[in-house]
């Protein structure tokens, strides 16, 4: 499902995010990613929503060679790419009904359907009775949630999710591990970066250690 081949990603400035980086994710599988501040984390993340693209090497997601693709065709590739942020993103002048919405207004879902689906995943993150709230009135894992919502509402085939539990106490961290459990179980490849060793180690997934922008094994 996700397959990166000899990456690297060098910047403008000279440094070097990524040194010639190998793995691979199965369909369906749940993996974390770790390594300090820096490390290449949030790059990797962002290599494969092509929010950048790689100085060198070959990054595979879904059947599909992203070197390949178009800028103009890079929307169609982010349908199939649910992102998550730690800082959530969330619009503050529109509802929590409206945030999740957005992408399927984008590609034009209609109303009837739109309703539909945006409740059908609010109650999947158990916030179907906040869905007229505005963020600001939302506690921080709350907002999380709203911010889960929006990545899935699409039904994308792949979920990221850059630091997602950071700002979030432990018991809070937990719940929003589970419900990335409970995307996994009904077969969403999940890729998650954290510097929540203690959570994640209890969990038995894959953990991908990168340091200075290359992948360590334990």
């Amino acid at each position: 499902m996700i397959t990166f081949k000899n990456v690297s990603k060098r910047y403008a400035a000279g440094h070097c995010a990524l040194r010639n980086l190998n793995f691979h994710i199965p369909a369906g599988e749940m993996a974390f990613l770790t390594g300090h501040s820096g490390a290449g984390k949030s790059t990797i993340l962002k290599l494969i929503g092509l929010l950048e693209r790689p100085s060198a090497g070959e990054i595979t997601v879904n059947q599909r060679l992203l070197n390949q693709i178009k800028s103009r065709r890079i929307p169609y590739h982010r349908r199939e790419v649910g992102m998550i942020f730690q800082n959530h993103c969330l619009l503050p002048d529109r509802t929590v009904f409206d945030n999740i919405a957005m992408p399927l207004v984008v590609r034009g879902v209609g109303h009837q359907e739109r309703s539909k689906r945006v409740r059908a995943v609010l109650d999947r993150v158990g916030l179907l009775n906040k869905e007229k709230d505005y963020p600001e009135t939302l506690s921080g894992g709350e907002q999380q949630r709203v911010g889960i919502a929006r990545a899935v509402v699409c039904r994308p085939p792949v979920l990221l999710a850059d630091e997602p539990t950071g700002n979030l106490d432990p018991d809070l961290s937990k719940e929003i591990m589970q419900l990335f459990l409970d995307f996994n179980a009904v077969g969403v490849t999940l890729l998650i970066a954290t510097h929540d060793i203690s959570l994640i180690e209890s969990m038995n997934q894959p953990i991908l250690h990168i340091e200075q922008g290359e992948r360590q094994d334990p």
